[in-house]
């Protein structure tokens, strides 16, 4: 005998918009849409799906304009058939399948889609993940698929039907990542076309399992109009797995044949299958019908690199033109190499290393790259963001210094964390085109921001934007007291000071003559100490007198007196800014000053109040 289950708010297979109606069950017709699993019944809807007619040659997997990604919401939608009213009944928001391609437009980034799924895994850890696999799938038509693996705690049918709703989210922890309860589906959605997953869980100890299928091919070429999201689930506490029924077996089978009519595996057995290298508990995730990019070819690359998988236009990149050998440089520094390499990405994704846990990549494990490892003359500066007067105190430890390779490598910028998780990789802070900061590297982690919701950046809101200030200062404060550390020009270095030959005293020691010469051509010349070829350096070093003297004449920089550079009027911005910015604390102290005195004398008063009435009863009696 089958069990059955029975589910509160369980018999919608529709995704609705609310947080609090998770689908359960079958494909749910126009008609059947308001309706109860007894009433509802075998759906028409299931029908639908052999119906020839609706396999239009628009929607066809293989046209260009369905299987790109920026394309694939480019289709019109046919008329809706509005449900007659049923009684003790409210109507419901619906979701249109186009949703979901116009929701998964949040990532404008691959990885970022794909960064979703491992933070999904990294925050299993509390329930025992161990492990996340990322690897490459052939189909049976030898398309490529993308599996991601991990032996987290799993879902049981309720976690997995929350999972496939738009808004849901259970994790309410300071130290989980996911919050808003739409990571899932913009990141699959983001990837392919369609997403089966599988999941193992022990819940007051019965044993599941369960298959969700998120098909956006199916939804179009049966012509849906609502998100509809087949689901199966077996109790498996026992020898073999049973069916668990939520409303009837007619409509637990027509589930099944959806995901067998629209999933790669076409047999049941073939789907039970799929929970071999699951185990006792964990989540398997299949990507499937791959995005191509405008040239028709996949997005993802699986065969530049048999360990890795790339982004194929940012590896392609450049390849058509003739690297110089400070390029090549460039394109090898982890900056770079983050923005086409899952492999070097994931590496840098998480900001403490783990202890039992591991991200495998195509059957190798990721090591996890520190930044702070990297860096020269670096130092940790304290930041304490003014927050709201109710909020408790936030310390900001930031680790500031040079990149390994300054000053011939041109790679700067602070890389973000919120709640271990990499937001904002080399975010540069200082302007385009100056050379101040030029080399600097820093690394912090902010949880009090909160970031936007593909997790690539952070809400523009005033502690964001007091943030980008004060990185700014930092910036210049570490590059006016440690440039010269690593050969550049010291912002109060004057060039009289070495033309005759003299020696300037630094922390690091003496430069030598060649080097104060090089350094005082550079600074009336106005050369940029991050030029594309480091020859410029060797061809100015040893110049005889007549020479140098006359290549500083050809180009001496024209200095109007009293003007000022950029540099200065940004400094003084934010000298200013910062002068503000202490007026308003100062201010908002006051406030709380003036409303505490406030406080005190309306208590003074009142017991001033209460003694002149005391007195004044006192006064009565003696006159008695």
């Amino acid at each position: 005998m089958s069990p059955t289950r029975e589910r509160s708010d369980a018999h919608f297979v529709t995704i609705d918009s609310s947080d609090d109606e998770i689908g359960a069950v079958p494909g749910t017709s126009n008609e059947a849409f308001n309706k109860t699993p007894s009433e509802a019944g075998p759906q028409p809807e299931v029908q639908l799906l052999n119906n020839p007619e609706s396999n239009t040659a628009s929607l066809l997997p293989g046209n260009l304009g369905f299987r790109s990604f920026w394309k694939a919401g480019d289709y019109a939608v046919g008329p809706t058939v509005k449900p007659p009213p049923v009684q003790g009944y409210l109507e419901h928001a619906r979701v249109r399948p186009k949703f979901l391609h116009s929701n998964a437009t949040s990532h404008k980034w691959a990885f970022g889609a794909i960064a979703e799924l491992l933070d999904n895994a990294v925050d299993e850890i509390r329930n025992g993940a161990t492990f996340v696999k990322i690897d490459k799938l052939d189909m049976k038509d030898n398309s490529p698929a993308l599996l991601v693996l991990d032996d987290g705690g799993g879902m049981d049918p309720d976690s997995l039907r929350k999972c496939m709703s738009l808004g849901y989210s259970s994790k309410k922890s300071k130290t989980t990542i996911g919050q808003y309860g739409n990571g899932f589906k913009t990141s699959t959605m983001r990837l392919g076309a369609d997403v089966i997953v599988f999941s193992r869980a022990t819940r007051s100890s019965q044993k599941t399992q369960s298959v969700g299928l998120l098909s956006y091919t199916f939804l179009r070429k049966t012509g849906q109009d609502h998100v509809i999201v087949p689901m199966i689930d077996f109790d498996i506490s026992g020898h073999w797995a049973e069916p668990i029924i939520c409303s009837s077996r007619e409509d637990w089978e027509a589930n099944l044949k959806t995901i067998l009519d629209w999933s790669p595996f076409a047999s049941k057995e073939e789907l039970m299958s799929q929970f071999e290298d699951i185990g006792s508990h964990g989540t398997k995730v299949v990507i499937y019908n791959l995005w191509l990019n405008d040239e028709g070819i996949y997005e993802l690359s699986f065969d530049d690199d048999a360990e890795d998988i790339r982004l194929r236009d940012e590896v392609n990149r450049g390849d058509m033109k003739k690297l110089t050998k400070k390029t090549v440089e460039l394109q090898s520094h982890i900056s770079y190499r983050i923005r086409y390499s899952l492999r070097a990405y994931a590496s840098v994704l998480y900001l403490r290393k783990f202890s039992n846990f591991k991200i495998v990549l195509r059957g190798r494990p990721v090591e996890q790259f520190d930044i702070v490892n990297e860096l020269k003359h670096s130092q940790v500066v304290t930041y304490k963001p003014q927050l709201s007067v109710a909020s408790k105190e936030v310390t900001v430890m930031t680790t500031i210094g040079f990149v390994k390779q300054a000053p011939s490598l041109n790679v700067s910028g602070f890389n973000v964390y919120h709640k271990n998780r990499l937001i904002k990789p080399f975010w540069k802070v200082t302007a385009e085109g100056s050379s101040k900061g030029m080399g600097v590297i820093g690394v912090l982690e902010v949880n009090f921001i909160e970031p936007a919701h593909d997790k690539q950046d952070f809400e523009g809101s005033p502690l964001f934007i007091r943030l980008e200030t004060r990185l700014k200062q930092m910036t210049m404060e570490y590059w006016n007291g440690h440039c010269h550390l690593v050969g550049y020009q010291p912002p109060n270095y004057r060039s009289h000071n070495v033309t005759h030959g003299s020696k300037v005293q630094h922390s690091t020691g003496h430069l030598s003559k060649s080097q104060d010469k090089l350094l005082a051509v550079r600074q009336d010349i106005g050369i940029a100490e991050h030029e594309e070829d480091s020859s410029l350096h060797l061809s100015i070093v040893g110049l005889p007198e007549n020479d140098e003297q006359r290549l500083q004449e050809q180009h001496q920089v024209v200095r109007t007196p009293g003007s000022q550079s950029i540099d200065q009027i940004r400094e003084e911005n934010l000298a200013l800014f910062w002068r503000c910015e202490e007026r308003m604390r100062k201010e908002t102290e006051l406030k709380q000053m003036v409303e505490n005195l406030e406080k005190e004398l309306q208590e003074a008063q009142g017991k001033c109040a209460q003694l002149a009435s005391l007195l004044e009863a006192k006064k009565n009696q003696k006159k008695i």
